[in-house]
């Protein structure tokens, strides 16, 4: 493609459409990524290990664990990425707003052209900022009210298992148990954990949540309390019991908890976080259990003044029982009458007595009266006469006294009902005659008009020995 002159007629290089080589021009043509490369090393070279000094912002941290963050003062900010083996090992959780010193080294991320330090350690800028980062995480915390009052736990009176989170090596176990022993003996367990260092803030945690799952009945008794202690030290000393995970675990707890974290002048948020805060762990063992010497007197005390008061109670009913008793009457003046009356009665009685005893003798003279022989005599043949009259009108009605006279009783055969009449002789047919001295004879009951009867021979009768039964002796009363 030609060139086009420009006005002067002399070729105008800078206002070439296609690049081509310049005579005597050595500069290669670089790829971006050529020159991003070369920058990225350079950095690296240069700055392969620097401390920046800067507040954070913009911290995050991604689901694989990197954080991303920009550390900035009032000129100037630059990225920056902790990847996941340093963000694990940091000694505090990065916040927004927190003055750090971030050690690393510096490089590039070609991919947007920007510049950024890989942090591989990162502490506070100072006391300042790490009391600002406790400032910060306690009103977050508060916010959230893992430090509301309604949340406390009631500590118990006397608890039977004590769980002890510290160190076992330091003085602070010892002094616990001492005061223990001293004041009421009471099964302890410890957990023991690193009290401060890397790592200190989760064992701490592990071991509050591990007394928490223990199952009441299993072979590990459950605490009724748990006790985490420390001894004193400085603000970085304590910071593990600072922390975010160690807080939560306190305030999650079931079980009621003591903070005995430092001296009486420290303060962490575990303390805020806990039920109940002791000045030193040896005041944590005070609070715990009572003088076991107290309750003794106590109880022995109660004693005594519960049977003061049963015999002060028993002296009053008395008092009130005799006055009582004095206004009640006298027991002669209240038996007087009742015994008055017993005597009337008894001489009412005796009178009585006698009155019925003449009544009945009297009786019973008059019926030995009625008993003479003559009077039985004559009753005895009034009754006599009746009977005889009985009998005479018993004979004269029995039906079988004519059949002497030469009559007979005709009856259905085989001794049926007696019939008084022709009709019922012929409905029957066969009937049985009855004459005297109980001769019977059977016979057909028919029609005999135009029949021809032989006489019969009248057969001789004889007269009965005695005209009555003779009555059987009727004996004698007297």
């Amino acid at each position: 493609m030609p060139d086009f002159p420009s006005d002067g007629g002399s070729a105008d290089v800078s206002g070439r459409l296609v690049a081509e080589a310049v005579p005597g021009d050595n500069a290669l043509a670089l790829s971006v990524g050529e020159l991003a490369g070369k920058l990225k090393r350079m950095v690296e070279g240069a700055f392969g290990h620097v401390r920046l000094r800067g507040e954070i912002s913009g911290y995050k941290r991604v689901a694989s664990g990197h954080c991303y963050l920009s550390l900035k003062d009032e000129n100037a900010v630059i990225d920056g990425v902790i990847w996941k083996g340093n963000a694990s090992g940091l000694a505090f959780v990065p916040q927004d707003g927190i003055e750090v010193i971030a050690s690393g080294k510096l490089t590039t991320y070609p991919g947007r052209s920007k510049y950024q330090i890989v942090i591989e350690r990162m502490e506070l800028a100072g006391a300042g900022a790490l009391m600002a980062l406790l400032d910060k995480l306690k009103a977050q915390l508060g916010a959230e009210g893992l430090f509301a009052a309604e949340r406390k736990l009631a500590l118990p009176f006397m608890p039977r298992v004590i769980g002890v989170v510290t160190s076992p090596t330091g003085a602070v176990i010892r002094d616990i148990l001492h005061r223990l022993a001293d004041r009421c003996p009471t099964h302890v367990l410890v957990w023991p954990v690193k009290v401060q260092g890397d790592g200190s803030a989760a064992e701490i945690a592990a071991a509050v949540r591990g007394f928490d799952a223990i199952v009441a009945g299993g072979d590990v008794p459950r605490p009724d309390l748990v006790i985490v202690a420390r001894g004193g030290g400085s603000v970085e000393d304590l910071w593990s019991f600072n922390e975010e995970v160690v807080v939560r675990a306190v305030a999650d707890c079931s079980i009621p908890i003591i903070s005995a974290v430092g001296h009486e002048t420290d303060t962490t948020l575990c303390d805020y976080a806990a039920d109940h805060r002791a000045p030193t762990p040896t005041a944590a063992a005070e609070i715990a259990v009572p003088v076991l010497a107290d309750l003794r007197y106590t109880v022995q005390s109660h004693a005594a003044r519960t049977e003061r008061c049963v015999r002060r109670y028993h002296e009053r009913g008395r008092e009130r029982l005799d006055g009582m008793a004095r206004l009640l009457p006298k027991r002669d003046a209240l038996l007087a009458p009742q015994r008055q009356r017993s005597d009337e009665a008894g001489l009412r009685l005796d009178r009585g007595l006698e009155r019925r005893l003449g009544l009945a003798r009297r009786e019973l003279d008059g019926a030995t009266g009625a008993l003479r022989p003559a009077v039985l005599q004559h009753r005895w043949d009034a009754a006599k006469m009746r009977l005889d009259q009985s009998w005479r009108l018993v004979k004269s009605l029995n039906p079988d006294n004519v059949l002497d006279r030469g009559y007979a009783r005709v009856t259905a055969a085989g001794g049926g009902q007696t019939l008084s009449s022709a009709r019922a002789v012929r409905a029957a047919g066969a009937v049985t005659l009855h004459f005297a001295r109980g001769d019977t004879i059977d016979a057909m009951a028919g029609d005999i008009s135009g029949a021809k009867v032989e006489p019969k021979k009248p057969r001789a009768y004889t007269r009965p020995t005695t005209d009555q039964p003779t009555l059987p002796d009727q004996p004698t009363l007297l």
